[in-house]
């Protein structure tokens, strides 16, 4: 029961959720739901992505707040720079997605993930204008759109496929779980990229279940 009520929640359960539905203590929902995140996660790096593809990085946290001092009008700060948790990811268009918590978002650290999981045979990357991505020019056709610049599409170039993930998954932040430990943060993502990969199919229940036991 607990897998079919998270395999079918788009914007993810919380503990408190599931153990009303299941008559169980919150700590024993809490603990299902991580080992069934944890099955979930263990497809993420069999996902190769291919054509055109998207790449971006994303920050968890609270929202930012007004600082107490009234005098100052600089607003609060918001994404890079942060005490946020970064979270970058990559999406094939119409296709699937693979997205991980990154340890480091310089050209090396963007460079092995866009490695890792895009093959650049025939494939075509695009991102906003971070300076980060300049490392992967040499490995994939590369192209950018800067959002500094009002630039939002510029006809197939355009980066709307993995923002569009990128809301799922602070959704499920913002309307379920509320405040992620980092250390269990990865789950959590793993299981926004499960659902968004089995979004066609009328079976995820099934698929988990043929994961499960392959």
């Amino acid at each position: 029961m607990a897998i079919g009520l998270i395999v079918n929640a788009k914007k993810s359960l919380s503990s408190c959720q599931l153990a009303r539905d299941l008559d169980l203590t919150q700590p024993t929902a809490w603990y299902m739901q991580q080992r069934i995140r944890a099955q979930m996660a263990t497809k993420q790096g069999e996902i190769l992505l291919q054509g055109i593809v998207e790449a971006d990085e994303t920050y968890l946290g609270g929202k930012p707040r007004k600082r107490n001092n009234k005098n100052d009008d600089e607003p609060p700060k918001r994404g890079r720079g942060t005490k946020k948790t970064p979270v970058i990811g990559a999406v094939e268009r119409g296709g699937k997605v693979v997205a991980k918590v990154a340890s480091d978002l310089t050209g090396k650290g963007v460079l092995k993930f866009i490695r890792d999981s895009i093959d650049p045979e025939g494939s075509l990357l695009i991102t906003d204008e971070f300076k980060a991505y300049n490392a992967v020019r040499s490995t994939i056709a590369h192209a950018t759109i800067n959002h500094s610049r009002g630039e939002y599409v510029d006809g197939e170039t355009h980066t709307n496929t993995i923002e569009g993930f990128w809301s799922l998954l602070k959704r499920a932040w913002y309307g379920s779980h509320h405040h992620y430990r980092k250390c269990y943060t990865p789950l959590y993502v793993a299981e926004a990229c499960w659902k968004y990969n089995q979004r066609k199919s009328d079976n995820a229940f099934g698929t988990f279940m043929q994961g499960c036991f392959a």
